[in-house]
């Protein structure tokens, strides 16, 4: 992680507002997808995540923190704007 000017959790274990973005994540990953689909297989689980993230999160589902937004149109709104400048 070093070599990638990357630095690790510092939080304390047990105390979610450390981290409440990845908490808030993966919370909704498990209570959307994970608790409620059995799986057959890990590669299945793989896939199934990948898609929730990829296809449900990031595009359609609407976000409190982000103004009811997806992340994809907040990220589209940030690029235009980077491009605008």
């Amino acid at each position: 992680m070093t070599s990638l000017d990357l630095r690790g959790s510092v939080g304390r274990t047990g105390i979610c507002w450390d981290n409440a973005m990845a908490e808030s994540f993966f919370g909704a990953l498990k209570n959307e997808l994970v608790h409620r689909t059995v799986f057959a297989t890990r590669s299945l689980a793989r896939r199934a995540i990948v898609r929730y993230i990829e296809v449900f999160y990031n595009r359609r589902r609407l976000h409190s923190g982000l103004g009811y937004r997806t992340p994809a149109e907040v990220h589209a709104e940030y690029d235009a704007q980077q491009a605008a400048a």
